[in-house]
């Protein structure tokens, strides 16, 4: 697995299927993404309970919440973009928080008895790469994740 940072080509590659939406930067806001991007890739012919379904599925939750928990700016949306070019699925979590950036560098594993901190553990071990790019003429930052 990879993490890097994308390149503006990388973001403006013309997808085959796209796929986007604002949601309140709330838990029923996330819950509600996480519900409409597990719908997406079936759409697209990637099947519920197949590996690739489940894994871009996770990943999505986790990025969702994360969005709303260390992104979240009250009064600010953030935005799902899930695109799939030539078989490969994208997602991309957007907020409006600049300061609260994940590490690229792998995750560090919190104590046993932690009840979080285990979510990009399972973004870098389910995703092809991963990375986070800031937005371009506003605050906020996309951490995104390829299948």
């Amino acid at each position: 697995m990879t993490s890097h940072t994308a390149s503006p080509e990388e973001e403006v590659a013309s997808p085959d299927r796209e796929f986007v939406m604002l949601f309140s930067s709330t838990p029923r806001g996330a819950r509600l993404a996480r519900l409409l991007v597990g719908e997406r890739p079936d759409a697209w012919g990637h099947p519920y309970r197949s590996p690739l379904h489940d894994a871009f599925s996770l990943i999505a939750a986790e990025l969702c919440a994360n969005a709303v928990q260390h992104g979240h700016v009250p009064g600010r949306n953030f935005s799902v973009r899930l695109t799939e070019t030539a078989g490969v699925l994208r997602i991309g979590v957007t907020d409006t928080r600049t300061e609260r950036q994940p590490d690229r560098a792998m995750p560090s594993v919190p104590l046993p008895d932690c009840e979080t901190g285990r979510g990009l553990l399972l973004v870098e071990s389910l995703a092809r790469c991963w990375g986070v790019t800031p937005r371009v003429g506003a605050p906020g930052k996309t951490v995104w994740a390829e299948l």
